[in-house]
């Protein structure tokens, strides 16, 4: 499965970007699709979850200012990022894990930069 990232860019504290993540090939259930997000001289970390069956999961720092969501019809994974912070500054990629095939694929990565 190959994943496309887009939406990021610039913006300023307290603004708002959604992110997309378009999928192309069929994506099996059960799977859980994320964003994780890298920011330079650090490690990449876990942002968000959806699994097949809609369960979401949320790292303490996004909690009540993300939401992931996903299209099926369109295959398409969303992070939509409110109340922004500098510290959401980061590359954000997204995720596909299909837990029957144990396969991972990764995205490209979007660049999301917020100004103070």
């Amino acid at each position: 499965v190959q994943l496309q990232a887009s939406g990021g860019g610039l913006v300023q504290t307290g603004g708002s970007l959604r992110l997309s993540c378009a999928a192309s090939g069929t994506i099996f259930s059960p799977n859980v699709m994320g964003w994780y997000r890298q920011a330079p001289g650090t490690q990449r970390e876990f942002v968000a979850s959806i699994t097949s069956y809609g369960s979401t999961t949320y790292a303490n720092s996004v909690k009540g200012r993300f939401t992931i969501s996903k299209d099926i019809t369109k295959n398409t994974l969303y992070l939509q990022m409110n109340s922004l912070k500098p510290e959401d500054t980061a590359v954000y990629y997204c995720r596909a894990d299909q837990i029957s095939a144990r396969t991972t694929d990764w995205g490209q990565g979007t660049q999301v930069t917020v100004s103070s």
